[in-house]
Parts: C-alpha cells; structure tokens; sequence
C-alpha cells in the first residue's frame, strides 16, 4: 500500500479515531488541535501533533496544511470553525478537504467555501447498524447509493452450478465479487464464472437490500 501524508484538523473522539485508523493504515498523519490534553493525546500515536488554533490562517500555514494532499476538519459543533478552515485550507492549495458536518445548511455551505466532500459520521453509523440488524450475513453497507449492501451467502441449493449458469446480475441484479471455497480460509476475489460451486461455500455478493434480503441459495 502507498503511503500518503493525510492532515487531521480537530483532534476530538472521531478525529483522533479517524487518524488512528489511518495510521493503522501505514499512513503518515498530521494532526491539530487548540486543546493541549488531545494533542498530548495524539502525539503518542500520530507522525507529529500540534497545538495551534485552525482558525489562523497563518497557523495552518506555518504548519505545512495547505501543502498536504488530504485534510478532514472535524472541529466538534463550531460551524463556523469548519467553515473558516475549509476556506482557508483551499485558499492554501490543499487538493482534497473532507469535512464533518453537522446539518444540511452546514453542509451547502461548505461546498460552497470550497470541501471536496462532507460526512456525517453519525448518520452513517446509524445507517450501518440499521443495515446490520435488517439483512442477515451483512458485511458492510455501501454509500454508494440507496441501501446498497455487501453481503455473504452461504451455497446450498446453487451447489454444482457455476456462476454463469446462475447468471445472478441480469436474473435478480446482483453481483458476485469474491467466493470463499469451503475448505479455504480466504476470498478469492472475482471469481471464475465456470466452476462449480459446493455446498457451504460463502458467496461475497453486492446489491440493493431489497434483492438480497430473502435471498435464497
């Protein structure tokens, strides 16, 4: 995996947990904060951590911000923060900023000042649980449209057909993107659509929810 340099702005529980994963990642992250306690905090597990306000331009300047390939701005409940920093990291140069937000008029305006893309970290995380508890074998669901969902199946009644025999994406408009053979600890990510499936192989399939629900194989 490359290794990119990522800044983190605001070092709060979804910052600091966002820039943990990344560092479990193999990447080199850059954190911010006003708050001393969090980036003492944060220097024990980040590439560097510093004090200063994000809302000086200059600060993020001196600090190398605007520089960075890749910023997310998490700054707690200040609209207005996030805003300022928004505009000013693209003032700076920097390519991609990611920015939390915290309502729809929060988010029109970031656009506006300039953030390549907003999340709701919250909303998200309620849409994953309610995906989990509805869809039995969910591995994960996908922001990639509505109620879009990656799921595994166990084979039972499809053994000794092959993919194509099944010809599930223009049957039932799914699509199979890793097998896991019975006797194998691994996927095998795109699977070969000609050989025979068995019974207790787990299938990786992705869909919309309605397709995949009562999904019987």
């Amino acid at each position: 995996m490359a290794r990119r340099e990522f800044g983190v702005v605001g070092l709060g529980k979804f910052g600091l947990s966002l820039a943990k994963s990344l560092m479990t990642h193999g990447q080199t992250v850059v954190g911010v904060d006003s708050d001393p306690e969090k980036v003492k905090a944060a220097s024990e597990v980040l590439t560097h951590a510093y004090q200063a306000e994000a809302v000086d331009k200059v600060a993020l300047e001196q600090l190398g911000f605007g520089e960075l390939p890749s910023v997310i701005v998490s700054t707690g409940h200040s609209m207005e923060a996030s805003i300022l920093i928004t505009l000013f990291l693209k003032e700076l140069g920097c390519k991609s900023v990611t920015v939390k937000a915290m309502s729809r008029d929060h988010e029109k305006v970031l656009i506006k000042v300039g953030a390549d893309a907003v999340i709701f970290p919250e909303r998200f995380a309620a849409e994953q649980l309610a995906a989990k508890l509805a869809v039995p074998g969910l591995i994960d669901y996908l922001p990639l449209g509505t109620n879009v969902i990656l799921k595994e199946i166990i084979v039972e009644d499809w053994a000794g057909k092959t993919l194509r025999d099944l010809d599930l994406t223009n049957t039932i408009g799914i699509q199979v993107v890793a097998v896991k053979r019975l006797e194998e600890k691994q996927f095998v990510f795109v699977p070969k659509a000609d050989e025979p499936l068995q019974k207790g192989d787990v299938l990786a399939v992705i869909g919309h929810g309605e397709e995949l629900l009562d999904l019987d194989s």
